[in-house]
Order: C-alpha cells, then sequence, then structure tokens
C-alpha cells in the first residue's frame, strides 16, 4: 500500500475479505467488510446483530465495529479513515466491491479518491504461499479420486443429473466442498459450456466431465473427456490426442518470466498448423488456454492472447486448450498448475490416452 501511494482499502463480503480476515461471509444489501489502513490494524464493519458471529470467525486482529439497521455503515468506514488521517489519501477498491459502497462513501467523503486496489490484492492473491498450494492440492487429489469412483459406474441412458449425483457424493464422502460440475454428453460437448437440449449417455459418443470441489476456501478444476461403451471414432481419437498435445506445450511454455499470453500463442500456433482456427475461430479452440485459479475458480490473470503479466513463482493456471467441432463434438482435459522457480508442476497429471482416461491410480 506503502508503494502505491494508498491510504485504506474497503473489501468487501467475498473471497478477499476470507483472505485478509478468515471471515466467511456471503454478500446481501447488508455491508459486511473490512477496512485496511496503510498504517495500524484493520477494522471489520458489520450489522450490529452480525457481530457475535463475525467475531467467532474473525482470525486477525481487528476492532469490529456494528451499525444498528437506521445507520449508515459508510459513516464508520468514513469516521475510521479521519481517525487514521488517510482521508485525503487514496481509498484503494477491492475490484469487485459494489457501485453502492463507492458511491455511499462519496456522500461520507466528497473529496474522497477511490482508485482500484489490484495493485495490492490482486498482487497478493495472484502469488500462493506453500499452504495455499497444499490445500488446492488436496482439492485436487479430491477431484481425481471421485472420478476414479464414479467412471465404472456410468451406465448407458443416464443423463448429466444422474452422473451429478454420483460425483456429489463421492467429493462428499471425502470430505471436499461445494462441488460443482459441467456434465456434456454428446454433442453438447462441442459447446464449451453447453447445451439446454436434453442430453443420455449413449454407447459410442463422448463424455466431457468439468468438475471441482473447495477445500478451506481453495479450489480444484478438473476436465476429463472419454468415450463411452467402446473404443473411439478415429476423428474422436485424432482430435483427443491432438488436444492432449495442447496440455503439453501450453506446460512446456510457462516459464519464468515469460509473458502469460504467450502460453496461449503457442498453443494456437500448432493448433493453426492441423488446421484449426485461425484464433479463436471454430472448428478449434475458442476460449483461453487457462485461467488463473485459488480461491476463486477463475482469477486473474489468464493465459490468453496479450496478457502481457510475467510468469512467477507461486502462481496458479488451469491447462485446457479444447478443441470444438460444432455439431459434432468437443475434447476438453483441464488440469492445474503451480508456477515454480524450476517451471510449472501439476496439481493433477493429464491421462495418458483416451483408452486411459483417468490415468493409473495413485
Amino acid at each position: 500500500m506503502q508503494r502505491n501511494g494508498i491510504g485504506a482499502v474497503l473489501v468487501e463480503a467475498g473471497p478477499s475479505l476470507d483472505y485478509y480476515t478468515g471471515i466467511q461471509w456471503r454478500r446481501s444489501e447488508r455491508v459486511t467488510g473490512v477496512v485496511i489502513p496503510v498504517r495500524g490494524d484493520p477494522i471489520i464493519v458489520t450489522p450490529f446483530f452480525e457481530g457475535p458471529t463475525i467475531r467467532e470467525m474473525l482470525a486477525v486482529p481487528a476492532e469490529i465495529r456494528t451499525w444498528e439497521e437506521d445507520e449508515e455503515p459508510l459513516k464508520l468506514v468514513a469516521d475510521f479513515l479521519r481517525e487514521r488521517g488517510v482521508a485525503n489519501a487514496p481509498v484503494g477498491f477491492e475490484e469487485t466491491n459494489r457501485f453502492f459502497h463507492l458511491d455511499r462513501l462519496k456522500q461520507q467523503l466528497p473529496d474522497a479518491q477511490i482508485v482500484s486496489a489490484n495493485s495490492v490484492v490482486r498482487a497478493q492473491r495472484m502469488i500462493k504461499s506453500p499452504a495455499e498450494l497444499a490445500l488446492m492440492q488436496a482439492a485436487a487429489d479430491i477431484t481425481v479420486a471421485a472420478y476414479r469412483e464414479i467412471f465404472p459406474r456410468i451406465r448407458e441412458g443416464m443423463t448429466p443429473s444422474d452422473i451429478e449425483s454420483l460425483y456429489t457424493a463421492a467429493i462428499t464422502t471425502r470430505a471436499g466442498m461445494a462441488p460443482w460440475n459441467l456434465i456434456l454428453l454428446g454433442e453438447a460437448s462441442a459447446y464449451p459450456h453447453g447445451s439446454g437440449q436434453p442430453q443420455h449417455v449413449r454407447k459410442g459418443e463422448v463424455v466431457l466431465l468439468d468438475c471441482g470441489c473447495e477445500v478451506n476456501g481453495y479450489q480444484s478444476d478438473i476436465s476429463r473427456t472419454f468415450v463411452f461403451g467402446g473404443g473411439p471414432a478415429p476423428e474422436v481419437r485424432k482430435v483427443w490426442d491432438q488436444m492432449r498435445r495442447g496440455q503439453d506445450i501450453a506446460f512446456a511454455a510457462a516459464k519464468v518470466g515469460a509473458p502469460a499470453g504467450s502460453v496461449d500463442d503457442a498453443v494456437r500456433r500448432t493448433y493453426e498448423s492441423w488446421g484449426y482456427g485461425p484464433g479463436y475461430k471454430l472448428p478449434g479452440t475458442s476460449h483461453r488456454t487457462g485461467h488463473g485459479i485459488g480461491m476463486e475458480g477463475h482469477e486473474p490473470i489468464n493465459l490468453v492472447h496479450g496478457e502481457t503479466t510475467p510468469l512467477a513463482p507461486g502462481m496458479c493456471f488451469s491447462n485446457e486448450p479444447g478443441i470444438y467441432l460444432p455439431g459434432k463434438f468437443g475434447i476438453r482435459l483441464e488440469d492445474c498448475f503451480y508456477m515454480t522457480e524450476a517451471g510449472p508442476k501439476w496439481f493433477s497429471v493429464p491421462p495418458p490416452s483416451i483408452d486411459d482416461p483417468f490415468g493409473p491410480a495413485a
């Protein structure tokens, strides 16, 4: 904050509030957040009746200041900024703070200079500590184990919701939290986020599983694609092998100091040489090669063309350069990795072939 000339940072309920305070809180019209001054301890602002619960969660030294239902919570923020002598310094807003926080703080401090807190908040959250990496590894391990459990239980005629039930049960029995899934069957796999048309598992057709879970607030995101009930058609096998090669290309291009966008560029050059694209056009890869991941499933920065941020140890990304053939099928394999001084390291290891879509057990 000192380096960036920020006097205080305001963070409302959400992952960043959890990151700084341990408070896991849902967003509503009632303001709960933390104000972090450039010097001294922060304060927590929350409704009076939520005070005891917030106090139970709070994991750092901070004063809790509460407001009654007929009071303005942003006045508490403004009063604190004046107390700390930073009311005239730029106030950093976490990028997902809602507009009404800014609007109502300006009513209390008309001359307040509101700036982005990305130079502080995102810069810190982007670089994961060993403890954070361990939680992400645990989430990935649980997801892979759940996949291996449900794979032999998938049957012809099942719907995505049937498979979802199997997956959710497999995650919760392993103490994973907040399981989520995107299950695409047949032609629906050609559209990265699916289709509203009815879907059923059919022999000889593609099954695409894109799922994850949470461990103590940290996420996994892993995709697997296979053909149900028999060997894949030659075209499916070819595209699967190409997409799997794309993961290797991305992994090899992820070097410390390289621009994040160069990873996407390396994959796309090869895909274009195979006749896909050009660029993000179909058939080919219509989305970025990967996204940041941590406390949120999608975080800055992305492995996307034009992203100039240098890769650095502690950054975490998905690696998922899927290939999609509209009207036919799509192949997406997704494994996340983190950067080390020596280069990238997998959280989950990509599968060896479409005939062994989940790889050998650990």
